[in-house]
């Protein structure tokens, strides 16, 4: 080899070094940390999936680990990071990559896709399944709260615990009068009501919801959050019998105008087809129980679970009525007669504030001791669907206002046929109820009726 051969020898050595020291060597390649595709798995065995931001991790084996730098790509809808890259040691079996859950979506599973590259060399692909669980945190103790205020929001609160954040954007909304007023008896879902339909929402926070609707609600048998329960359970049986999607248990809707407090003011709405509970609160006290509305189609069934329970959870509005109208004379019947016929209450949904200029039918003030005592009586079931506080307090104050009070009716004072309709209307008192033929069961009659407050309906915050 001639002088300007070695030179040319060297200067091509000396290129070939600078380059190759640029680079990791052929054993690094070779045994850089790799991804073991049989050993990815879950740290912990189900994700509390309960609408929080929370973290897991994501268990990923090595083989052939050498000190270096590892990067993982993540491929998944509801988790992050997208990418995470950490370091590794020598001999190294296993590497933690840690996954936090935004909370704003809900999710049954979700596969992950998982890519490992190391040196600059895609070493493996895999899958791993994310199941989410039930939350494992522990619901308070509401009972122990020191009122009855307290105790719902409580109950409120530990829903809304359960719920993502794109739920939570869904329940609370703003006290408007636009939203106070946003409900119906109809079987018209998300159209005419605001707030989280039970058929989006898990067992679990099913039960948290109806948490709530028991602690703002009596305790009276036959009444309160028994009767609600079984209004809610006749859709089933309408379901089932004209198999329409129109009718279910699970087309029911809960919201809250405002944040749930004990100090503000705030308005739980719950209901569906034949339900409306509208409650005010402020300051820690019930302001307004009105409107509320029941009806029930059918008006009564006998349970098929072999237990023979017959349920009729308008039972003891009907008969309270009708035991009213039973106790006046001939003369009595024919002042509180009504020329008008009526095939539905008149304050329903979208009635807000339509209140009779001159009340008609007749007198309180006119009835006996015990005729009086029946209009109170018949009054009872409608405020006994309220908490058992407000429920007391409002008996007394429309006794007070007895005097003023008017009761009417049209059709049969037996309250057993189409258009058959009895009204109470007092100073602040006004009370509905009225027979129809039946729409899935049109061979007999069901119930419609309405609650309102002259002056408390929605807190007496709106004007209309």
């Amino acid at each position: 080899m001639n002088g300007k051969s070695i030179y040319s020898y060297l200067a091509i050595l000396l290129f070939l070094g600078v380059v190759v020291s640029c680079k990791k060597t052929e054993n690094d390649i070779l045994y850089a940390p790799s991804l073991n595709c049989s050993t990815v798995a879950l740290s912990t065995s189900a994700f509390t999936n309960n609408g929080s931001a929370q973290s897991t991790t994501l268990s990923i084996g090595l083989n052939n680990a050498v000190a270096g730098s590892i990067t993982f790509a993540i491929i998944s809808a509801d988790f992050t990071p997208n990418t995470y890259t950490t370091t590794v040691k020598d001999g190294q079996t296993s590497v933690a990559v840690p996954l936090t859950f935004d909370g704003t979506t809900s999710f049954t599973s979700e596969t992950i896709t998982v890519s490992a590259t190391s040196y600059g060399v895609g070493t493996c692909v895999t899958t791993a399944t994310i199941s989410a669980g039930s939350s494992t945190t522990t619901s308070p103790d509401c009972s122990t709260a020191t009122t009855q205020t307290a105790r719902v929001v409580c109950a409120a609160e530990a829903f809304m615990a359960t719920l993502t954040t794109a739920q939570k954007a869904a329940l609370v909304l703003d006290y408007t009068k636009a939203n106070a007023i946003k409900w119906s008896n109809l079987p018209c879902g998300s159209a005419c009501r605001n707030g989280l339909s039970f058929s989006t929402l898990t067992t679990d926070q099913v039960t948290a919801a109806l948490a709530v609707v028991a602690a703002a609600t009596s305790t009276t048998a036959n009444e309160g959050y028994s009767e609600i329960t079984q209004i809610r359970a006749a859709d089933d049986i309408l379901n089932l019998t004209s198999n329409s999607s129109s009718y279910s248990s699970g087309l029911y809707f809960i919201a809250f105008l405002g944040t749930p407090s004990t100090t503000g003011t705030w308005q739980l709405q719950y209901g569906g087809h034949h339900l409306a509970i509208n409650t005010t609160y402020n300051g820690g006290a019930v302001k307004s129980a009105t409107p509320l509305f029941e009806g029930v189609e059918p008006r009564s069934w006998t349970a098929i679970n072999g237990t023979g329970t017959v349920y009729a959870p308008l039972a003891g509005e009907q008969s309270a009525m009708a035991a009213m109208l039973a106790s006046l004379s001939t003369d009595q019947l024919a002042n509180a007669k009504l020329n008008s016929t009526f095939s539905d209450v008149v304050l329903g949904p979208d009635n807000d504030g339509k209140f009779p200029a001159t009340k008609v039918g007749i007198k309180a003030s006119t009835l006996t001791a015990d005729q009086q005592a029946l209009v109170l009586a018949a009054m009872k079931p409608w405020l006994q669907d309220t908490d058992d506080a407000t429920a007391t307090s409002l008996l007394a104050t429309y006794k007070n206002e007895l005097d003023n009070t008017y009761i009417a009716y049209s059709g049969n004072t037996t309250l057993t046929a189409n258009a058959d309709y009895v009204r109470i209307d007092g100073p602040s008192v006004w009370i509905e109820f009225v027979c129809q033929t039946g729409v899935v069961y049109p061979n007999q009659i069901h119930y419609h009726s309405v609650w309102r407050d002259h002056s408390r309906d929605y807190g007496g915050n709106f004007t209309f």
